[in-house]
């Protein structure tokens, strides 16, 4: 039988949250269980769109161009947005892509919320364990200074910018992990050779994922959102960081399906370039600090995550 669906506290009086990113995987996931809480949400995108029932903002971070009709009434804003990670090859476009569209991005939100004259009251702004470079042999800490790929390049310029973000509002940055959903991300590319009998481990098969179930990682949002006075950055990872084989084989036990083969890196790196550093290399990631703040899971080991999300309904 499925889990019942995680239950979200509804707070004592309704805020308005400005979203940016909120067409993504974590923007449209925490879009819904906000309104399901009672809360107003708006989101700021490419396209105006101001009559949806979640009403969206135009900006234009390459143009410097941002309506700041967003902001009226707003209380928290939630900053996620930036290009895919591993959406197209890395060529030198690309790369310089990733990057600007979160300097960018987050440089323009900087500067139009240094000019209000009410401001949110919070901000929660998205970063990723990628900052940590290729760590294999030590468990990570927010602490800990950055790795030196291009991974850790993106994190590092976009932590920066997030940073300026604190002078004018309580800021928490949170360095999320692999998000297991079915709706996007990793997992149904993951599990889609499994599913015809093609299951793959890549690579050496060792390297690390630190990971967290989209709903758990939502509540994360909701916790920070809900305790503004919990500042500074955050790892968004479940307890236990999982090999890649055996992530894979814990799919595969999901779906009944082996997990045979075997793909060698240097393949991998013919195939993707350097873009195939998103699945070779890998991190061992504490959470340590968020459950120190008081942050429960409801989703702790890679079985139970696995099998609440393939046997939904």
């Amino acid at each position: 039988m499925a889990k019942q669906a995680a239950k979200f506290v509804v707070l004592p009086s309704m805020a308005k949250i400005l979203i940016t990113g909120g067409s993504g995987l974590l923007g449209h996931r925490l879009t819904q269980l906000l309104l399901e809480r009672g809360d107003q949400v708006a989101h700021l995108g490419r396209k105006e769109n101001l009559k949806s029932a979640v009403p969206c903002f135009r900006w234009d971070p390459n143009a410097g161009y941002l309506d700041e009709a967003a902001f009226v009434g707003v209380d928290h804003v939630i900053h996620l947005a930036g290009a895919g990670i591993a959406d197209a090859r890395w060529t030198s476009s690309r790369k310089k892509e990733l990057i600007n569209s979160r300097v960018l991005g987050t440089r323009l939100l900087a500067q139009s919320i240094a000019q209000l004259d009410n401001k949110p009251k919070s901000c929660i702004a998205a970063s990723a364990v990628g900052y940590y470079g290729d760590v294999q042999n030590r468990l990570c800490t927010e602490d800990d200074a950055p790795g030196d790929d291009f991974l850790a390049e993106i994190c590092v310029a976009w932590e920066k910018e997030n940073q300026q973000l604190s002078t004018f509002l309580p800021l928490s940055i949170v360095r999320i992990g692999i998000v297991l959903s079915l709706e996007g991300g990793a997992l149904p590319k993951m599990a889609l050779p499994i599913r015809f009998f093609a299951g793959s481990v890549l690579g050496r098969g060792t390297q690390f994922m630190s990971w967290i179930h989209i709903d758990d990682l939502c509540r994360l949002f909701l916790h920070l959102l809900d305790h503004p006075e919990h500042t500074g950055i955050y790892n968004g990872v479940a307890p236990i960081p999982e090999q890649h084989q055996t992530v894979m084989r814990a799919i595969g036990r999901q779906l009944n399906r082996p997990v045979w083969l075997w793909v060698p890196g240097l393949a991998l790196r013919l195939l993707l370039g350097e873009m195939a550093s998103t699945v070779l290399t890998g991190q061992q990631v504490s959470n340590d600090k968020i459950l120190q703040m008081g942050f429960k899971f409801q989703y702790g080991n890679i079985h139970s995550a696995l099998k609440n999300l393939f046997q939904k309904p």
